[in-house]
């Protein structure tokens, strides 16, 4: 054989090994075994190092794996590895949004757990991916959404701690006295400004944007606090309200629509190919039937305040022992969700035998927030 033959022969034959590796990778992936998917991709990137999808896939394998907020070491080599990877695929593709996103979200959930100064540089790194995101897809409307998300998240512990060195209640009516409201306006004036001014792109990009009309509504109800006379105050929470009420016209137009929700991305954990699984999927509807423990969320009280209600869809992992081991995240009113994630962890279930055996459960569950409740 010709070397040039040969050479196209060698070729052709990395790369239907790297097609099978591939096609093993999102097979194990799909079912729910993401280590064997780390190992298939981590082949597949070893045979082509400076292909995009192998580490794009490798990166999503090892943020499946990811806990926010639990502590371990494999849990951060998990995130450490995930960051590695996406990282690695902007080198190659620097506009790639999958990685742009992926980057940012690890960086906003990262941000839950960590302590205040830590909890700050993560939010400002998610920020700054969510900016290159931006920048790259100018009509993605979860990046600047995020972005003013981010911003009130900055800026709403401090107001709190603030109000209540004043003794004042969060529903106390503002403006909070000098010299506080000059100490906060110097430090978040800019802050906020710029949570409005993504809040409002997004709303530009989708006028129906719901979450963005309560982000809105937050921001500015809240900035209230820094205005100088009750007059500006006073206009505020008129401009607030307002939002408050386009949110829940543009929910209710949603519902009356159909408009479902986004479909859950695959579930963290083990199982996979063998004969016998050790974890199976079973619907939400079907499961609920054997739930014995069932523990209501309380309703946050700025959501309460703000008009927010709701479903907050979850995707759990049940224990064999029927306790719920793992819970994540799928859609839902930001407001909402530590209060339903709190409520579902302390759920029970009896457990799920599979000829004979008990078996860990991947099911849906919506945990429900109803003002008329």
């Amino acid at each position: 054989m010709r070397p040039a033959a040969a050479l196209i022969a060698l070729i052709s034959s990395l790369l239907c090994a790297q097609n099978v590796l591939m096609n093993q990778g999102v097979a194990a992936f799909k079912s729910g075994n993401y280590q064997q998917a780390v190992e298939l991709f981590r082949e597949a990137v070893a045979l082509h190092p400076n292909d995009v999808n192998p580490h794009l896939y490798l990166g999503t394998a090892y943020m499946s794996q990811w806990i926010p907020g639990a502590v371990s070491p494999e849990n951060e080599a998990n995130a450490r590895s995930a960051e590695t990877e996406f990282k690695r695929v902007l080198e190659l593709d620097a506009n790639n949004t999958t990685s742009l996103a992926s980057l940012a979200s690890l960086a906003y959930n990262s941000a839950s757990a960590a302590p205040p100064g830590e909890k700050i540089r993560k939010f400002d790194e998610s920020r700054d991916w969510y900016k290159r995101l931006a920048a790259v897809d100018p009509t993605n409307k979860q990046a600047p959404y995020a972005m003013g998300v981010i911003a009130w998240a900055k800026w709403y512990p401090a107001l709190m701690t603030k109000r209540a060195e004043l003794r004042m209640k969060p529903e106390d009516p503002g403006p909070l006295p000098n010299p506080a409201r000059q100490e906060l306006k110097a430090q978040y004036s800019s802050i906020l400004d710029e949570g409005i001014a993504n809040l409002d792109r997004a709303l530009q990009l989708d006028p129906n944007y719901s979450d963005a009309m309560a982000y809105m509504n937050l921001l500015i109800r809240e900035r209230a606090d820094l205005r100088d006379s009750k007059e500006e105050y006073t206009r505020d929470v008129a401009v607030a309200d307002e939002w408050v009420q386009k949110a829940l016209a543009a929910k209710k137009e949603q519902a009356q629509s159909g408009i479902a929700p986004p479909s859950p991305p695959p579930s963290r954990g083990g199982g996979g190919g063998s004969a016998t699984p050790t974890r199976i999927r079973v619907g939400g509807n079907v499961l609920a039937a054997n739930l014995i423990k069932n523990v209501q969320p309380f309703y946050p009280p700025l959501a309460r305040q703000a008009n927010i209600e709701g479903v907050v869809r979850f995707t759990v992992i049940i224990g064999k022992d029927g306790s719920v081991l793992n819970v994540q995240l799928v859609s839902g009113h930001p407001l909402l969700v530590a209060a339903a994630v709190e409520a579902v962890k302390q759920w029970a279930y009896q457990p799920t035998l599979l000829n004979g055996n008990p078996v860990e459960v991947i099911t849906q569950v919506d945990v429900s927030f109803s003002l008329s409740n």
